[in-house]
């Protein structure tokens, strides 16, 4: 429970039951501190009253409603960290997260032993049998972390053969990275500063590293591509000089595909006029992608859990955001 900035608690609080009949039970083999959940732990986005966080997950399912079809108690799942039906017309369209009837997990809080999963058929994606544990942290990530790098490299157009710019070396830009990889991208540069998640994006498939930021990373990145710009960005901030380092980095007729959440950003609408950037982005419908992450993960073909770089029992949860937040961690995995 988060009762403050800086202040996280772990606590006693009631199991959760089902309370429609679409809902399910999950108990958590794994969940995780996401770089979002930041902005509040930071003050900058506040709560009046104490809330339970956490979005991301993936266990065992306990229990399910009297209308749930498609999931059953024994399996393991994953989940988006948006409940959707995925039957409406825009989840048809590929953008489950803005469900006609969407809702966020983190209002019934991830970072716990149990979850309520609501819309359970629309949201929860099951594998053929319980995975061994070493591939767990790798499925947790496919919830958010690499579902949304993987829609942030989709959303910027990523394709064989192009240049791609990551800016924000966080567990998503990371993830990013390693999607633009398996998207078939040449050349892949990482915007960052810190040795620790250098070393990650190279493993991932960085091929190059820039360590300026703001002009100057903007300069060199157009120095590297003959003074164009990259044809694909991944913005995974959400600030304002973020975005538009994003923006300056690309070139005419390019993408960015945007997943920082947005905050204070105002796009200077003549400069953007006359960029001839695409840009498109927001909060990433990661179960559109699931069923092809969780597979490519199943069969070894990557290791997004490598991205977990502390692991912590549940009930330090404060250590771990104090990690993360002072940058000892790039992200940490709580197991309940």
């Amino acid at each position: 429970m988060l009762y403050g900035p800086g202040d996280v608690r772990f606590e006693e609080r009631p199991d959760p039951a089902i309370l429609e009949p679409t809902d399910a039970i999950i108990r958590l083999t794994a969940t995780c501190v996401c770089g979002s959940d930041l902005w509040p732990y930071r003050g900058i986005d506040r709560s009046d009253q104490p809330m339970p966080m956490g979005h991301e997950y993936c266990g065992i399912v306990e229990e399910v409603g009297s209308a749930v079809r498609l999931v059953r108690p024994g399996q393991f799942v994953v989940g988006s960290f948006f409940a959707s039906d995925n039957t409406c017309p825009i989840c048809k369209g590929g953008y489950q997260s803005r469900c006609v009837d969407a809702r966020p997990i983190g209002a019934e809080g991830a970072q716990a032993p149990y979850l309520r999963v609501p819309l359970a058929d629309g949201t929860l994606v099951a594998t053929r049998e319980v995975p061994p544990d070493d591939m767990i942290p790798g499925l947790l990530a496919t919830s958010d972390v690499l579902g949304t790098g993987w829609f942030a490299a989709d959303a910027a157009e990523v394709k064989p053969g192009k240049t791609v710019v990551v800016v924000g070396d966080g567990a998503v830009g990371l993830l990013g990275v390693l999607s633009a990889r398996q998207m078939g991208a040449e050349r892949i540069i990482m915007m960052s500063r810190h040795e620790d998640r250098q070393r990650l994006a190279r493993t991932f498939g960085a091929t190059d590293i820039v360590t300026e930021r703001g002009d100057e990373g903007v300069a060199c990145i157009k120095e590297m591509t003959d003074g164009l710009g990259a044809h694909s960005v991944i913005e995974a901030v959400g600030t304002q000089e973020s975005m538009m380092q994003a923006v300056r980095s690309t070139r005419p007729g390019g993408h960015v595909g945007y997943v920082g959440v947005s905050h204070g950003v105002a796009l200077p609408g003549l400069e953007l006029f006359f960029s001839g950037v695409h840009l498109h982005g927001g909060p990433a419908p990661v179960r559109r992608y699931l069923p092809h992450l969780m597979e490519l993960v199943l069969s070894g073909a990557i290791d997004p859990g490598a991205v977990f770089d502390l692991t912590l029992p549940l009930d330090q949860v404060a250590e771990g955001y104090r990690a993360m937040d002072e940058r000892r961690a790039i992200k940490t995995l709580l197991r309940p």
